[in-house]
């Protein structure tokens, strides 16, 4: 280098930034990479997987028979039917949607209520119809859902809250012991009954999703 700054004859002079001069548009800035999605392990999927645990733990507590073991099966319905609340809030509060929990979620719901049936119902105390009612409806509704799942998805109505809410109060009623027989049963009657009825609504209103075209049909390519 010699004195004053300048490079010696024949060396490379260093790189200057280029100048934008005015009224050339400014260049622009470079594309910010996606974030990444949620991780497979959070704390929604993981409540999600502890309500389907939790189903074989339920039903040996219900068959083992005594006020003791029905007071815990109880308790374990009543814990896994939490989880059944808390896991979609986390989920949609936190950003914590996967596909594992849009899967494992509503067969987890359908295998406590399932269980609770079938197993009730085996040991005589619910009559076989009101299970296969129940279970039949849970069934077709899902069938509905992935029949129509390239024409959007159907929000949950305020009949299948209820419907649900019901289910859970009903089921609790049955397995704890000591309430009476009319309540237990009116309860039971009013959730079959909310049952068949949000189902047929869900199927009509599947139908009409599935006259629309698929989503981004008429989109341009």
């Amino acid at each position: 280098m010699l004195p004053g700054g300048e490079p010696p004859h024949g060396a490379a002079r260093p790189a200057q930034p280029a100048l934008r001069g005015p009224g050339q548009p400014a260049r622009p800035a470079a594309p910010r990479p996606a974030l990444p999605g949620p991780g497979l392990v959070n704390v929604a999927n993981a409540l999600t997987v502890l309500r389907l645990a939790l189903v074989p733990v339920f039903v040996a507590c219900l068959l083992a028979g005594g006020p003791g073991w029905r007071v815990a099966a109880f308790v374990v319905f009543a814990v896994a039917s939490v989880t059944d609340l808390l896991d979609g809030r986390l989920a949609r509060s936190r950003g914590l949607i996967t596909d594992f929990g849009k899967i494992a979620d509503p067969i987890a719901d359908k295998a406590l209520t399932g269980a609770a049936l079938v197993t009730l119902s085996a040991l005589g105390e619910l009559a076989w119809w009101v299970t296969v009612v129940i279970l039949a409806r849970e069934i077709s509704v899902t069938l509905l859902r992935f029949w129509v799942i390239r024409r959007g998805v159907i929000a949950a109505s305020r009949g299948g809250k209820l419907k649900t809410l019901l289910q859970v109060v009903a089921i609790a009623l049955y397995v704890l012991p000591g309430p009476p027989a009319v309540v237990r049963e009116a309860v039971m009657a009013a959730a079959v009954a909310v049952t068949v009825v949000t189902g047929i609504d869900y199927a009509v209103r599947a139908v009409r999703l599935r006259r629309r075209p698929p989503a981004g049909a008429g989109a341009a390519p």
